[in-house]
């Protein structure tokens, strides 16, 4: 990940209602939500939501998919495993041992 998609996708991250269906949809694991269930559990109206989801795309954190007549939403676990992969790229100053620790507590295992 290159400097400038790591700012798109903190950008995207810096307003309170992206930051929420964010989190809610690494949440909601492999099943998603379409954007009507993430706008009800996040009280949202349908418009705010769209505008929402579509800088979150962009910024490459979430992808969707055709479910039929609706829209489903997931976390994009490549868009946020290269984000995390740039913020530690140069962590512990050569010592990959001392990045260990942060490396299991971001680990699904």
């Amino acid at each position: 990940m290159d400097q400038q998609t790591a700012l798109d996708a903190f950008s995207a991250l810096s307003q309170e209602t992206r930051l929420a269906v964010f989190r809610l949809l690494v949440s909601a694991g492999p099943e998603g939500m379409t954007s009507g269930e993430i706008g009800e559990s996040l009280n949202v109206r349908q418009n705010t939501m769209s505008t929402n989801l579509g800088i979150l795309l962009k910024a490459g954190l979430v992808r969707r998919e055709r479910d039929g007549r609706n829209v489903r939403y997931h976390a994009d676990h490549t868009g946020i495993s290269g984000l995390l992969g740039f913020l530690l790229e140069d962590c512990c100053g050569g010592n990959p041992d001392l990045c260990q620790p942060i490396i299991r507590q971001l680990s699904c295992n």
